[in-house]
C-alpha cells in the first residue's frame, strides 16, 4: 500500500509540473492563443514524461479552460473572448499615464491575489515558486525582470480560474507593460519587486486571501512610488 501511495504522489507531482510548465509558457508568450500543441505521444517525448502523466495534466488544463481539445484539430491554446480582443483594438493606442496604470492595477490585481490564495493548486504554486527563483538572481537584467514580473502576475490571474478575469489581465499587461518597465530600471527596484512578490506568494501558499490581497496592494503601492521616482515629469 505504501508503494502505491508513493506512485500516486509521484505521478501527481509530474503532472503538476507539466501543468506549471505549460501555464508558464502561455503566461510569458511562448505559447500564444490559438497555438496547436503537438500530438500527445510527441509532446510526452519532448517533455520526457509518461503519457499517463501528460494525460492527467491535459485534463487539468482543459478543466481550467487553458486549452481546448477539438475533434479532428487537436489540442489548442484557448484565445481571449472576441469581445475582449475588440476592446483591446479600440484602446491599445490610447495614451496611458502612471495614474491610469496604478488605478487599473489597484482595481483588479488585489482580487486576483485573493482568489489565487483561495483556489491555488500544487501546480500553480510550483509555477510561482519557479518565477521567484528566477528573480532572486542578483544579475537579473531589466528585460528579464519585467518578463518575470508579467509572468508572476499572469499566473496569479490564471489561478483565479475565471477566464474573463484572465483575459482582462492579459489586456492589462498589454496596456501597462511600457510603464511597468520603468519600475525595473535599477537593481534596487528589481529587488523590491522580488520582495513584494515573495510576500504575495507566502500569503497565497498559506491560503490566506485577505493577506494576499493586502500584500498585493502594498506591492502595487511600492511599484507606483518606484515608477514615479524614475519618471518625475509625470
Amino acid at each position: 500500500m505504501d508503494g502505491l501511495d508513493a506512485f500516486v504522489r509521484q505521478s501527481t507531482s509530474v503532472s503538476s509540473e507539466i501543468v506549471a510548465h505549460i501555464e508558464t509558457l502561455i503566461s510569458n508568450g511562448s505559447l500564444a492563443p490559438g497555438t496547436k500543441l503537438p500530438p500527445e505521444r510527441d509532446l510526452a517525448q519532448v517533455l520526457r514524461v509518461s503519457r499517463a502523466s501528460l494525460r492527467e495534466a491535459m485534463h487539468e488544463l482543459e478543466a481550467k479552460r487553458v486549452i481546448e481539445r477539438r475533434p479532428g484539430r487537436g489540442t489548442i491554446v484557448m484565445e481571449a473572448p472576441a469581445h475582449v480582443r475588440s476592446m483591446y483594438e479600440e484602446m491599445s493606442d490610447s495614451e496611458r499615464t502612471l495614474r491610469d496604470v496604478a488605478e487599473l492595477r489597484e482595481t483588479i490585481e488585489p482580487k486576483f491575489a485573493q482568489l489565487a490564495a483561495e483556489r491555488a493548486t500544487r501546480a500553480s504554486l510550483y509555477a510561482l515558486e519557479q518565477v521567484l527563483e528566477t528573480t532572486a538572481r542578483p544579475d537579473l537584467s531589466q528585460e528579464d525582470s519585467l518578463r518575470a514580473d508579467i509572468t508572476f502576475h499572469m499566473l496569479l490571474a490564471q489561478m483565479s480560474q475565471n477566464p474573463l478575469m484572465i483575459a482582462l489581465n492579459s489586456l492589462a499587461n498589454s496596456w501597462t507593460e511600457s510603464v511597468r518597465a520603468i519600475s525595473h530600471s535599477s537593481a534596487g527596484a528589481r529587488r523590491s519587486s522580488h520582495d513584494g512578490h515573495q510576500l504575495i506568494l507566502t500569503a497565497v501558499r498559506d491560503g490566506n486571501g485577505a493577506a494576499a490581497r493586502d500584500a498585493m496592494l502594498a506591492h502595487l503601492a511600492d511599484v507606483a512610488l518606484l515608477t514615479k521616482s524614475n519618471l518625475p515629469s509625470f
